[in-house]
């Protein structure tokens, strides 16, 4: 063995912790695997909540920064007392962070808001936002559990070290920079995060069935759906059905202009050729993975922040309550025909906004620069092994 004695070793070890539901597991699963392939010595941990605080004193490395889901609010107490730096990680849109941080103003006009849905009330003075129908903010403000909440919430994220934003810059850069003023920690708008995957139709679809029916299906022609499509096969439309639950019924019901799966790689079917629409609930992975792939969206909201991001991607061919098959049929069916102008103008939207998503995230744009950023913050808390 060599006497030369090793250079010492610096490592910044990450513990990420996401909120315990898909759309906030997954957004956080993809940036920690952007922080490790970017720079070698970054060492993420990914836990959840149970072991969480006994962890800390455990690995090895030394803990240098907790990742918490911002509804983790009591994770950046954890770090403060432990004086560990923590990034607030924020998975939904940043319109909706802008409105819980100024949801004293809301409060302020609640009976005003309650008598909204009489008038043409609109809400504009929100910092950032300029403009905004009441029907649109995913909250009651009379709600004493949800406004304790998410008072809570804001409470904490004003003492976290850093805020991490999965949105991109261009797409609400007023209201970013509202944020970055507000607050005298580092605000990063880190986008898309996309480690390794490949737009091309050139991947090998070999072991996917459900990627093989697509391939099959002439350009734009296919209705995808993330949740509920009573009605699809009335339309008369080709649809790809991704339901977790009774899918062998479903299947049944369907017949052989659609398919049903139970699980797929979504950003691999939306991005692919033969699917030209995308009927979702509008969660923020969803939207943003939609608007990537230059998707337009017959929305059908359900709950919190989906229903705002039904406005962010400001397209008018919607459903806002649970409606009739017959309904949904006319809805595919004329979203689905080319030739409307409503659905041209929804189109051109559409592809308006994926290109501004692959600036962003191609190399050199807002997304890569702000990760990259965000990787120089965390060599300042590197330790030495």
């Amino acid at each position: 063995m060599s006497s030369v004695k090793a250079k010492p070793v610096t490592q910044c070890h990450v513990v990420a912790m996401p909120y315990p539901c898909r759309g906030h597991i997954n957004p956080m699963m993809k940036l920690c695997k952007a922080l490790a392939s970017k720079n070698s010595n970054i060492l993420v941990t990914f836990v959840l909540e149970a072991p969480f605080v006994r962890l800390l004193d455990q690995l090895e490395p030394p803990v240098t920064v907790i990742m918490a889901d911002t509804f983790l609010f009591w994770a950046v107490g954890v770090g403060n007392r432990r004086n560990i730096p923590v990034a607030s990680f924020w998975p939904t849109s940043q319109s909706m962070f802008t409105i819980i941080q100024h949801v004293d103003l809301l409060v302020k006009n609640g009976q005003l808001l309650a008598d909204s849905a009489k008038s043409e009330v609109h809400v504009d003075y929100i910092p950032g936002i300029s403009s905004i129908q009441p029907k649109n903010i995913p909250f009651d403000v009379r709600n004493q559990q949800t406004m304790q909440m998410i008072l809570e919430v804001i409470s904490c994220v004003n003492k976290a070290q850093y805020l991490l934003l999965t949105s991109i810059y261009e797409l609400e850069s007023k209201v970013f920079n509202v944020l970055r003023a507000k607050f005298s920690f580092s605000v990063y708008a880190l986008g898309q995060i996309l480690p390794n995957f490949d737009f091309g139709e050139n991947t090998n679809h070999n072991d996917n069935n459900y990627l093989h029916w697509l391939d099959c299906q002439p350009r734009i022609s296919v209705a995808q759906m993330d949740e509920i499509a009573v009605g699809l096969r009335d339309s008369g439309i080709r649809f790809f059905w991704v339901a977790r639950d009774e899918t062998s019924r479903l299947k049944e019901l369907c017949g052989h202009i659609g398919l049903v799966v139970p699980w797929c790689n979504q950003l691999r079917v939306l991005s692919h050729s033969s699917v030209g629409g995308f009927l979702s609930h509008c969660g923020w992975s969803s939207t943003r993975e939609g608007m990537l792939c230059g998707l337009p969206f017959p929305t059908f909201p359900i709950i919190f922040d989906q229903i705002l991001n039904r406005w962010r991607v400001k397209q008018d061919i919607r459903m806002d309550n649970l409606v009739t098959r017959v309904e949904i049929s006319r809805l595919v069916q004329k979203f689905m025909n080319l030739e409307n102008d409503e659905v041209k103008e929804v189109r051109t939207r559409a592809s308006e906004l994926q290109r501004v998503c692959h600036r962003a995230i191609a190399k050199g744009g807002s997304s890569e620069t702000s990760i990259n950023a965000f990787i120089q913050d965390l060599s300042h808390c590197m330790v030495i092994e």
